[in-house]
């Protein structure tokens, strides 16, 4: 997992995957959907209110080699931005 410096504001978001309401394992698996469907490079930004996200969406980018660019917690909701990195999702 790789965290830059870059501020949400700076990003250009190319996908929104909204898993508001869900639970584990469900915003993971559909994450995993979304970022098959994505190119490389590609940045999602994911919407989550379950704080096991704060647990399983790092582990999920490290594990394929995704870029974690930032995250943070607002509203009673987490936010993920995520690079696709180069390899199979």
């Amino acid at each position: 997992m790789t965290e830059s410096s870059i501020a949400p504001t700076d990003l250009v978001i190319d996908h929104v995957l909204d898993t508001t309401g869900l639970t584990c394992p469900e915003p993971v698996m559909m994450l995993h959907g979304k970022v098959r469907d994505m190119n490389e490079g590609d940045v999602v930004e994911v919407i989550a209110t379950d704080p096991s996200t704060q647990r399983d969406i790092p582990k999920f980018c490290a594990f394929l080699s995704h870029e974690l660019i930032s995250n943070e917690a607002r509203d009673k909701r987490f936010y993920y931005y995520i690079r696709k990195g180069g390899s199979e999702s």
